[in-house]
């Protein structure tokens, strides 16, 4: 295997699997990412979820700007849209961290 890849953390795992759980290793790396996985997703959406927030904004500022009333109701009915899609994206990546974070530092060596 390439250096670089595996530090103490995962001998830690190793040191766990005996008899009774031959296979912990593998599953503890299985769930990791299956776990990281969807947090990549989320952060993904998110961002694109900012993204969009971000040019509703720009279209909401501009349609003011020019005097559109129309335009502009139009506009802060999308940015409302926007902001409730990107915090609840950002809400269900926060809780992913969350539930994360324990198995993080449970493993975690000592003095790191």
């Amino acid at each position: 295997m390439n250096k670089g890849y595996l530090d103490e953390q995962f001998c830690q795992i190793e040191d766990l699997q005996d008899e009774a759980s031959p296979n912990f290793t593998e599953e503890v790396v299985s769930l990791f990412f299956e776990d990281s996985a969807r947090l990549m997703t989320n952060i993904e959406q998110a961002i694109i979820g900012a993204s969009r927030m971000k040019n509703e904004c720009t279209s909401f500022r501009n349609s003011c700007g020019d005097e559109n009333a129309e335009g502009c109701m139009r506009s802060f009915q999308k940015v409302k849209r926007e902001h409730g899609v990107l915090r609840q994206k950002l809400e269900s990546y926060f809780q992913l961290l969350r539930q994360a974070s324990p198995a993080e530092t449970a493993t975690r060596p000592r003095g790191a």
